[in-house]
């Protein structure tokens, strides 16, 4: 049975420590496991349960950690077969949230697996658990302490359920003639074997993005899978990501960000996460490039589908590649190769099949 393995990049300042420590023992309460505060002991994390805990100063800036992280972009293989949650506890109103992403990108690229809503941060004034507070009858420390609680549970207790015949929905806003992100999906397709695909197109027709509607409105719609502005998001795309187990976006990067309509397919999720959790479905993207960026991107999803809509992150979730002109990405070196890679990357992850020797 994998171990559960504490990673807390030492911080020698104890008062800026005490919150974190608070948190950490309440969260661990009960529990044996490993602790790397050290950077010589951040190793052998392969197949391991690994809460990372970061303490951060008003500036956000913990120059231990970000050794720890080096170490990682160096080691590609160094996570593999782990699975992970992020504690992140900060003295000012920022940086927690970015910090975190940026973090977990680089450890899903290592092969570690995040299940839905990995992250836990403290702002310096625990405003961010306003809500969950008044939901427990709490104060927001005890709100803290209870989402940290339930963080490691998590992690310790994640597991796939594997598919006979996964189901897969591919959302995209491209032009299928001209799109590199489209051929590298194509490509992929054709070795996703045994499985069911359904495509989406967001790019025809009017996508109203959400406008933040009223709780108890929201509300009203999700309990029937809907929502107020109606359209091609409750028609087609509800119940397709209802019915999925996997998740595949397609993100060309032009602006360093998520294209307004898959922006406005994640903003309209909400009515329906209000009423039904994605924590049993995975979430996997193509990313291609036209000149650099892709990780942005890549943390925009993060962001957006794991921390907040609960799909779980499977190692290495997104393809990143750069590709600038029309039908460039068919000259990328071994493309048709690295396709069938993520395409047995995404079985594997579904159906459990163990990697061959």
């Amino acid at each position: 049975m994998s171990e559960l393995v504490l990673v807390r990049p030492r911080c020698n300042d104890k008062c800026r420590t005490m919150r974190l420590q608070e948190v950490l023992e309440y969260a661990l309460r009960g529990r044996d496991y490993r602790l790397v505060e050290r950077l010589e002991d951040f190793k052998g994390l392969q197949n391991q349960r690994i809460i990372f805990a970061v303490s951060q100063g008003i500036s956000g800036i913990n120059l231990e950690y970000f050794r720890f992280l080096k170490v990682l972009r160096l080691n590609h293989q160094m996570l593999k077969g782990a699975v992970g949650g992020i504690i992140v506890d900060g003295e000012s109103e920022l940086y927690t949230k970015s910090i975190a992403r940026d973090f977990v990108f680089t450890a899903n690229q290592c092969g570690c697996t995040f299940p839905g809503r990995p992250l836990v941060e403290g702002t310096g004034s625990l405003q961010n658990f306003n809500i969950q507070a008044m939901n427990l009858e709490t104060d927001n420390m005890g709100a803290y302490l209870k989402a940290s609680r339930e963080l490691v549970d998590t992690v310790a207790g994640f597991s796939q359920k594997p598919k006979k015949r996964p189901k897969i929905l591919m959302l995209h806003a491209s032009n299928f003639r001209t799109s590199n992100t489209v051929n590298f999906w194509q490509m992929t397709k054709e070795n996703l074997k045994g499985c069911e695909i359904e495509e989406i197109s967001l790019r025809n027709g009017s996508i109203q993005d959400c406008a933040g509607c009223p709780y108890k409105m929201c509300m009203h719609f999700s309990r029937r899978s809907n929502c107020y502005y109606g359209g091609v998001i409750v028609e087609q795309v509800y119940p397709a990501v209802q019915n999925c187990d996997a998740l595949v976006l397609l993100c060309p990067n032009y602006n360093d960000a998520v294209s307004a309509n898959l922006s406005a397919f994640i903003n309209r999720l909400t009515a329906l996460f209000r009423k039904n959790r994605f924590s049993e479905k995975n979430l996997f993207a193509v990313i291609i490039s036209g000149y650099s960026g892709g990780d942005l991107v890549a943390e925009q999803l993060i962001s957006g589908l794991n921390m907040n809509k609960s799909f779980i992150l499977p190692s290495q979730f997104a393809f990143l590649e750069t590709a600038n002109d029309p039908e460039s990405i068919l000259e990328v070196e071994n493309i048709q190769e690295k396709a069938r890679e993520f395409a047995k990357h995404i079985m594997n992850t579904l159906k459990a099949v163990p990697d061959e020797p």
